[in-house]
């Protein structure tokens, strides 16, 4: 379902979109989940919980390992079918009088915003700017803000001061850190954080183990937030499999594994940025945190479209608000994809 704006921002675009029924063997680069997951130990783990799909789901277990993974108690831990969900919940179940969302960024919580009735107001950051909020920027009369960290698509990284500045009383702000886990150390990441009033943090379990499909997040917030956001979930909301995986990745174990994963992300995004400077007529939005890239170039449409016929699927970013028809995202993959990658685009800028 899509839902365009007045602006024509088609929000409900997303990058499964550029391969789905593609008719054709692409290398997916359109899409962030990381690749060769979920890992088999996690797969394992899943598959064992079928054994008792004839009980409904019960989520305290994976309620107090994403508490404890975390340092909050349970009461603060809302589990979700993945982000979006939350961004649902947050829409229906809060009566902000004047939300107010930062873009170029994810286009579910405004969609979500728009389809429960709200007027949203956009914050939208510049790319002479780096695509860097000011904190200044958001207005103080808004009462709902959500912003992501790092933002998709522009990969940037916020430091977690000039966020921590936009919470006051009478305001939640909404801090989407799905990529977050894709990040060395987390760095930037306000999930510890207990002091800050209105703080709502949203995390995703699908791309860095690759759950797209089973569908699983959480939300992080104070107790009278968790209880309104509950109210308005549907009973057993998230499945017994999905309980499983959430609770696993909180292990101490899976927490190094994902660690690890962030350190060859940097790594390899490094490299790609080698290559894709060695292109004169792309440029990169710099510096990247995330598991993907922004890439701004002309007629990224016809590229685009020259890069499937050459075996590559990448992300269109017109459908972001704030970017245009020169946009294009990609996601960070091993090095050997990349190399083929920019080959495949040096010979589609030259077509």
């Amino acid at each position: 379902m899509s839902t365009p704006t007045d602006d024509g921002h088609d929000l409900r675009h997303h990058g499964d979109a550029e391969v789905r029924d593609a008719g054709a063997d692409l290398t997916d680069l359109a899409v962030n989940v990381r690749t060769r997951t979920p890992p088999a130990w996690l797969t394992a783990r899943i598959t064992a919980s079928l054994s008792t799909l004839a009980a409904y789901p019960d989520g305290r277990a994976a309620r107090r390992a994403v508490a404890a993974r975390h340092g909050r108690p349970t009461e603060e831990v809302l589990l979700t079918a993945g982000a979006a969900e939350a961004f649902v919940l947050l829409a229906r179940a809060l009566a902000a009088r004047r939300p107010t969302v930062v873009h170029p960024q994810f286009t579910e919580p405004e969609a979500a915003l728009r389809d429960a009735g709200h007027r949203v107001h956009r914050v939208v950051l510049r790319e002479e700017d780096g695509f860097r909020l000011d904190p200044a920027a958001v207005p103080r009369e808004a009462d709902l803000v959500v912003v992501g960290n790092p933002t998709n698509p522009t990969s940037v990284l916020h430091p977690a001061a000039d966020l921590a500045a936009l919470a006051r009383p009478g305001r939640v702000l909404v801090v989407d850190e799905a990529f977050m886990d894709a990040v060395p150390g987390e760095s930037g990441s306000l999930a510890g954080r207990r002091d800050l009033p209105g703080l709502v943090v949203l995390r995703s379990l699908t791309k860095t183990w690759g759950l797209a499909g089973l569908r699983i997040g959480y939300v992080l917030a104070a107790p009278e937030v968790i209880a309104a956001l509950s109210r308005a979930q549907p009973l057993w909301p998230v499945s017994t499999p999905a309980l499983a995986a959430a609770e696993a990745c909180c292990e101490p174990a899976a927490l190094a594994e994902a660690e690890r994963a962030a350190l060859t992300i940097a790594r390899d995004r490094a490299h790609l940025l080698d290559r894709l400077a060695a292109l004169a007529r792309v440029h990169v939005v710099t510096p990247a945190a995330g598991p993907f890239l922004l890439l701004r170039l002309d007629r990224a449409d016809g590229v685009r479209e020259r890069l499937r016929d050459l075996g590559f699927a990448v992300r269109r970013a017109d459908t972001f608000p704030g970017l245009g028809p020169r946009w294009l995202r990609t996601a960070v993959r091993d090095r050997e994809t990349s190399d083929r990658f920019a080959e495949a685009l040096e010979k589609a800028l030259a077509g």
